[in-house]
């Protein structure tokens, strides 16, 4: 049975479609091509052809023009459209044409920095010239450090290693600084929240240094389809940039297919497990012989899936070694022996981690199964773009679990299926993380004392590091004079600089796993939390909060730890202000009070509440940026005259909105808190807050400040569809905890607000 039989038997599945919420049948796209541009070196254009490449797609050759025109671009397109070769072509042609020039690559995972290592490998061997290409991260070895410093015309490495092991030694690299002509930033989209904004920040200092050493280099960006490629990429490199939007790739025709696991509680809105229904559709396909990727969020999924899987196979004739696991853990040979034997098809399915999510080559499966939503729109596009990457029919499952965000997701699929809602969202601006790479740009290279870091004046937080005796200031100049070496202590993850360092005590004297910012910590680090790292469960045996350690050991338990904060807040100053039909709407900065009491244990899967415990640390203090809505205070009297609870209703729709939003702002649902409170201490009425769950902020707040009305019209039409009687966890939450009201006072609340602006329309 080929698959154009297999998807049509699953259309006449009576059982099977009850649970499709949306069968999209995406059509094939001819290619567009344009001819090499004329500018190009034509033993590059020789090379290409004798590759079979007779012409480019459409954007990569405006791409090559933009490039070799002096121009920095963002080329935001799907999986598979030949984004490397908008930037190999352009950085090869010009070391050609200049043996001196260098070319800096950054991708975010080393594994994809090795992969695109290999092919632009593959084409200077076809040149049959000497264009030193190197991958520059943790694992290179000591030996070939210095041949790198010295002679590597294309140097591929990731922002880590770019802040802490290439800037601050810059004197090591004037080779590449003095001749540096071009920056790939690859995978530009997950570059987004606090990382973002690190990385922005990055790029200040490696623009300076450059300008140091007299080069001005061109920017080419790479990213997933998007709402904002152009905006986020400009506010990442701090340089005006054009986009190329139009993709020229052909596609063949694939079918994307929402399912929703069957409901086995009402109440809670549990629903059959998401792991056996993609056993038992995997299965369908493993039995008619086509080739497979499963995407499962965690190494605990995969393993388990890898298990069912191995067994369907066997009794379809599949051998046990041409089903094979895929996440981190794995020895780099056994991934490379995987990603062969998908290129070559000895291997018919893998089960993988979102590892196998970016462009790492794996050649062209037939069918893409998800266990869940993979988190962002980009991301699940990424996935699926697995699955056809040739001219040929594919197929996408997405299987949902409970969780809130796969149930908006498969319950609202024209939030997928239409132009990408998602806006990536960075604050470079962000007070803390600003300050952390001040210390690092002046222990690089002495401030000027009217010199800007990038379009910002900073001197007047230069002298206040003065003031704490980490720099001098001289006639002219800022210098470092600390003993410590400033990016050692600066973590792109998080925002804060103090950390607690995370150490495994099941390894002889202890190994450190990670690190985390102490306001994160606090939730996630606490006593008898269990803490999930690279995908493994850790139990918290003890936080050593004086000495910032905490002390973990690996386990594996059905349920994870979700830490309650109480929080006391105080808005210091709304920056922003517009009416609403329905009150205010408000951004600014707040400060908050915090302090983690209890902790509650949640079952995985179907999120019930199995246990829970309490949480003894001390109190934080911490400034950041909120959006709020503010409600009219006759509410109390209105609702309470419909048989309705004003608190209840806020409760509930702090619930539903910390959940909805954070799909349109491309955050984690962590990433942000919302708090309601039927009658606000600043505002003096009942008033709904959302804000930025680290220091400083990192722009989401400001963001859903700007979307609000689409989010809440969002949030709407989710509650709507949500099946539940009176309130789940993937809506306004569980009834018993949200009170008994809480799913009709918010659904009250958002039909008032939306008839307001209907009538303000």
């Amino acid at each position: 049975m080929n698959l154009a039989q297999l998807l049509d038997r699953l259309r006449a599945d009576r059982t099977f479609m009850r649970n499709v919420t949306r069968w999209e049948v995406i059509p094939p796209q001819p290619g567009r091509y344009a001819e090499f541009p004329a500018e190009l070196d034509e033993r590059l254009v020789a090379v290409m052809r004798r590759r079979g490449v007779e012409r480019l797609y459409s954007h990569q050759a405006e791409a090559v023009r933009l490039a070799l025109s002096g121009r920095s671009f963002v080329v935001p397109t799907p999986t598979a459209s030949g984004k490397t070769l908008c930037y190999n072509l352009p950085v090869l042609h010009t070391i050609l044409r200049e043996p001196q020039a260098r070319a800096l690559y950054l991708f975010p995972t080393k594994a994809l920095a090795q992969d695109q290592m290999h092919e632009v490998h593959g084409i200077i061997t076809d040149l049959g010239l000497d264009i030193k290409t190197f991958t520059f991260d943790g694992d290179t070895p000591e030996t070939a450090r210095r041949a790198i410093r010295s002679s590597g015309h294309i140097v591929v490495t990731n922002p880590d290693m770019l802040h802490q092991g290439i800037l601050p030694h810059h004197t090591l690299w004037v080779k590449l600084f003095e001749n540096l002509r071009y920056v790939v930033i690859d995978e530009v989209h997950q570059y987004r929240g606090v990382f973002g904004s690190h990385v922005a920040n990055v790029v200040r200092r490696l623009r300076r240094i450059a300008k140091f050493y007299g080069a001005e280099p061109r920017f080419i960006c790479c990213s997933a389809t998007i709402a904002n490629p152009h905006e986020l990429a400009e506010r990442l490199i701090g340089e005006p940039v054009a986009e190329i939007a139009d993709n020229g790739a052909p596609r063949g025709e694939k079918h994307f297919v929402f399912t929703n696991p069957p409901v086995v509680n009402a109440e809670l809105g549990i629903r059959r497990s998401a792991v056996k229904e993609v056993r038992a559709i995997a299965e369908r396909f493993l039995a008619a012989d086509t080739q497979l990727i499963v995407f499962a969020r965690s190494r605990m999924r995969v393993e388990l899936l890898l298990t069912y899987l191995r067994q369907a196979g066997r009794r379809v004739g599949i051998k046990t070694g041409e089903v094979r696991g895929y996440r981190g853990g794995y020895l780099p040979s056994e991934r490379r022996a995987i990603e062969r034997g998908l290129r070559e098809g000895s291997v018919n399915a893998v089960v993988s981690t979102n590892a196998l999510e970016l462009g790492i080559d794996i050649g062209r499966l037939d069918v893409c199964i998800m266990a869940g939503y993979a988190g962002t729109v980009a991301s699940t596009w990424q996935q699926a773009g697995r699955a056809g990457r040739r001219q040929n029919l594919s197929a996408v499952i997405l299987v949902a679990t409970s969780s809130p965000v796969d149930q908006y997701v498969v319950t609202n699929p024209d939030f997928f299926f239409g132009r990408s809602p998602e806006y990536a969202t960075i604050d470079p601006e962000n007070l803390v993380i600003l300050m952390s790479h001040l210390k690092c740009a002046t222990f690089e290279l002495p401030f000027l004392t009217d010199e800007r870091f990038g379009d910002r004046q900073v001197s007047e937080i230069l002298d206040y590091l003065v003031e704490q005796e980490v720099l001098h200031r001289g006639a002219d100049k800022y210098h470092w004079m600390a003993d410590t070496y400033p990016a050692e202590e600066v973590s792109l993850r998080s925002a804060a600089p103090d950390n607690v360092v995370i150490i495994d005590g099941s390894v002889a004297g202890g190994r450190v796993i990670g690190e985390m910012d102490l306001f994160s910590a606090q939730e996630m680090l606490h006593d008898e939390a269990v803490y999930i790292h690279g995908a493994q469960q850790y139990h918290v045996d003890r936080l050593d909060w004086d000495r910032r350690e905490a002390h973990v050991t690996p386990v594996t338990v059905d349920y994870y730890t979700d830490a309650q904060r109480k929080s006391e807040l105080k808005t210091l100053t709304a920056e922003e202000r517009r009416p609403d039909r329905l009150g205010e709407l408000a951004a600014g900065e707040i400060g908050l009070i915090t302090k983690v009491t209890v902790f509650k244990k949640i079952k995985l899967g179907s999120h019930e509440n199995v246990g829970a415990g309490r949480v003894h640390l001390p109190e934080m203090e911490m400034h950041t940026t909120s959006f709020w809505w503010e409600l009219p205070d006759e509410l109390v009297v209105t609702m309470a005259d419909e048989g309705l609870d004003l608190g209840d209703g806020l409760k509930g729709l702090a619930h539903l909105l910390g959940r909805v939003a954070p799909m349109f702002v491309m955050a984690d649902p962590a990433d942000l808190h919302a708090q309601a409170m039927v009658r606000s201490p600043f505002t003096k009425r009942p008033t709904l807050y959302l804000y930025d769950a680290f220091p400083g902020g990192v722009g989401f707040a400001r963001r859903i400040f700007q979307q609000f009305e689409q989010i809440r019209a969002a949030a709407a039409v989710h509650l709507q569809r949500c099946g539940c009687e009176r309130g789940c966890p993937s809506c306004v939450g569980a009834a018993i905890e949200s009170g008994g009201t809480a799913k009709r006072a918010a659904a009250w609340l958002l039909t008032q607000a939306s008839a307001g602006a209907s009538a303000a329309g």
